[in-house]
């Protein structure tokens, strides 16, 4: 009986690697297309939040509000002083 992966004289049994390569090339296709087109993605489930990033100090906070509009100088200024109190004393003693 001949075999496809016969060795007299037929491909060989290497001919069975055929299917794993393609299955290897196409997710390795699929990888690269999800890594490069998510980008600015977090997350498979679409964009972050990104009005507040993680790590963020309240005195950098307190400035994109400001530099957005939402608070005017006066409150600015005032919050910036509560902010001082509470964080700039602790800073400066330890």
């Amino acid at each position: 009986m001949q075999t496809l992966a016969q060795w007299d004289g037929g491909p060989g049994p290497w001919i069975l690697f055929f299917p794993l390569i393609w299955a290897a090339v196409v997710v390795g296709a699929v990888t690269l297309l999800r890594r490069t087109a998510g980008r600015g993605r977090r997350g498979p489930w679409g964009p972050a939040d990104v009005s507040r990033p993680a790590g963020d100090s309240p005195l950098a906070v307190l400035g994109r509000r400001f530099a957005s509009g939402e608070i005017d100088e006066d409150e600015y200024w005032r919050r910036l002083s509560v902010l001082d109190e509470q964080f700039g004393r602790r800073g400066g003693a330890a």
